[in-house]
């Protein structure tokens, strides 16, 4: 039962009931219908998102993509792992590779500038965990740049080591002749008395006395340019082309046993001790040049003896005696 509320009535010196209005009686009615309606709505949305009311493809999708940040997480530290890979590979490329094959290191701005930028991840925007994924894919976006880049460097370094194993092999870098005793040296590089007009000459070459028809070795890998006597005092003669501006010529020959254009290997017999030509006795006259330029052939003979033997075959080379041309 309802309160019954009064007034006083001043006029009639009495107190007068109170009768309330049907209409307000309605309103209250009508505002607490909605108020309560307000009330559960916020409830219920505050419920929704509570794991009260967690459906079991909610669960599934909440744990996967638990499961993905951890994933994520892992390939992270895996590309954390592939770019210290990748720097020490940079490194021995520009430091190891480049230095050994004498080439220009690749500068950082140009392996950066390999990287495409203009990759567009728009579409991967607009998710909870769009700035995890996409920095991830920026991440490996680069890997595979720098792998593709490194890719290209590793190509060109195998273009200079097989350049390199070919100049190695043209490099004239044995004796002509078998000198293990090293006694076969007659007379070296430099000025010389000539055995004919005992004047004062330079002589361009090395001598090695051996008997006639002793082998003749190609110095280096070659084609062979000349088989004949066209030099004047030399006599019979080979003259080889060895590329990467290196010749070496062989006097004296008693025969030939190489052909103009025919392709020689180090080691090769070309020919025979003789004494054609201008030749006081028989040995091999042996000269080398470079670039054009006659060089002492002492300096090339690394393939074939130890440091200890370069030295004593320095000694006598050096000497100043007789040539035999």
């Amino acid at each position: 039962m309802s309160k019954v509320k009064y007034v006083y009535d001043p006029e009639k010196l009495a107190y007068r009931k109170i009768k309330p209005k049907k209409g307000r009686k309605f309103g209250y009615f009508a505002l607490f219908l909605v108020a309560s309606a307000l009330f559960g709505f916020l409830c219920f949305v505050v419920l929704l998102n509570t794991s009260y009311f967690e459906t079991p493809k909610d669960r599934i999708q909440a744990r996967e993509i638990e499961n993905m940040k951890i994933n994520y997480a892992i390939l992270n530290k895996k590309i954390d792992r592939l770019n210290e890979t990748m720097t020490n590979l940079e490194d021995r490329d520009n430091n190891v590779y480049r230095a050994y094959f004498n080439s220009s290191p690749v500068t950082e701005e140009k392996r950066k500038g390999e990287n495409d930028n203009s990759l567009s991840y728009k579409q991967l925007e607009g998710y909870n965990n769009s700035d995890l994924v996409i920095n991830t894919t920026k991440r490996l976006d680069v890997i595979a740049n720098q792998l593709a880049f490194q890719s290209k460097s590793l190509d060109e370094i195998i273009k200079l080591a097989k350049g390199k194993e070919k100049l190695l092999a043209a490099i004239p870098a044995i004796q002509p002749v078998k000198n293990e005793a090293l006694k076969q040296m007659a007379s070296g590089f430099g000025y010389r008395s000539d055995p004919f007009t005992k004047v004062r000459k330079f002589h361009k070459g090395m001598d090695f006395t051996a008997r006639t028809g002793t082998p003749i070795y190609a110095t280096g890998d070659g084609v062979v340019e000349k088989a004949d006597a066209s030099l004047s005092g030399y006599g019979n003669h080979i003259q080889i082309r060895h590329g990467y501006g290196y010749k070496t010529l062989y006097a004296h020959l008693s025969k030939y046993k190489a052909r103009p254009g025919q392709r020689v290997k180090r080691g090769d017999v070309i020919g025979y001790v003789g004494s054609t030509g201008r030749s006081e006795a028989p040995h091999l006259h042996y000269e080398v040049y470079q670039n054009g330029k006659v060089v002492n052939p002492l300096n090339f003979y690394y393939g074939s003896i130890s440091a200890k033997e370069y030295v004593l075959i320095s000694q006598i080379a050096n000497q100043e005696n007789q040539s035999l041309d």
